[in-house]
């Protein structure tokens, strides 16, 4: 609905918190939107609302699909996300232990943080051309169906986590997906219970994972690892030959993270 209290914001800022104003209505909404539904979120009138998404979808910040109508979160944006994600966050401090871990596994390994319920995936590295991934470094993902989504959301504060689930779409990818907040809680109990999550073909067929969260001593999630394969390699069941690996990679990047951020902490 729009709000006096948004108009002021963005009214302060000028045109640039108009534009981000915007942009965080698509984002927010965790799918592609018509004009008019932009419209109805938007607190400002028709003719401005449309003037910047036009501005925005020329400088490649939204996407506009001619066909269904719609926009979307673009590349440029999505790129400047990804850098900003390598430059403060795991990005660099995490490369040595993903390299170890690849090697060591032989499989695909991922390095993924989220925001506004949504995975972005920091990086990969995978050891093994015979299958591929739809993670790609710098990818925007659904949580309620990746594993390293459901890992980071099964060890979420209670508020951070109620405002992350209220922000999936609950998207049906695969016949194993889950489509609905009840059985995602149910499946966040286990996943907090055992320490890992599994991936079982919820986001592409073919492919599943084993995720770990990485938390700081303080147990907040600052991002999650996975190790994925194909199920012409492997059953979700030995994915478990992973975990000691896997936890102590999370757990010795975690560490270093905390010495990172916070290099006057600890001794």
């Amino acid at each position: 609905m729009k709000t006096d209290l948004a108009m002021n914001h963005a009214q302060k800022d000028g045109t640039v918190g108009k534009a981000l104003l915007m942009l965080d209505i698509i984002a927010d909404a965790g799918k592609s939107l018509r004009f008019n539904s932009i419209l109805e979120l938007s607190p400002f009138p028709k003719a401005t609302t449309y003037r910047l998404l036009q501005t925005m979808t020329s400088q490649a910040m939204l996407s506009y699909d001619a066909e269904s109508q719609k926009y979307s979160l673009g590349m440029r944006l999505v790129r400047l996300a990804h850098n900003a994600w390598k430059q403060a966050s795991l990005g660099p401090i995490a490369a040595p232990h993903l390299n170890q871990l690849a090697s060591a596994v032989g499989e695909t390994v991922h390095l993924a943080q989220i925001e506004n319920g949504q995975v972005l995936f920091i990086d990969k590295l995978h050891t093994s051309q015979r299958f591929e991934t739809l993670a790609q470094a710098g990818r925007i993902a659904p949580a309620h169906c990746t594993g390293v989504g459901k890992v980071m959301l099964a060890f979420m504060q209670p508020e951070r986590q109620e405002y992350a689930l209220q922000r999936q779409t609950f998207i049906k990818f695969t016949n194993t997906t889950i489509t609905n907040k009840h059985a995602l809680m149910e499946e966040l109990a286990l996943i907090k219970s055992e320490g890992v999550a599994y991936d079982k073909e919820e986001h592409e067929n073919g492919i599943i994972s084993i995720a770990a969260p990485i938390l700081t001593s303080s147990k907040l999630v600052i991002g999650a690892i996975s190790i994925a394969t194909s199920t012409s390699r492997h059953t979700v069941d030995d994915l478990q030959q992973y975990k000691d690996l896997l936890n102590a990679t999370t757990k010795a990047l975690s560490a270093e993270a905390e010495l990172y951020l916070h290099p006057t902490s600890g001794s």
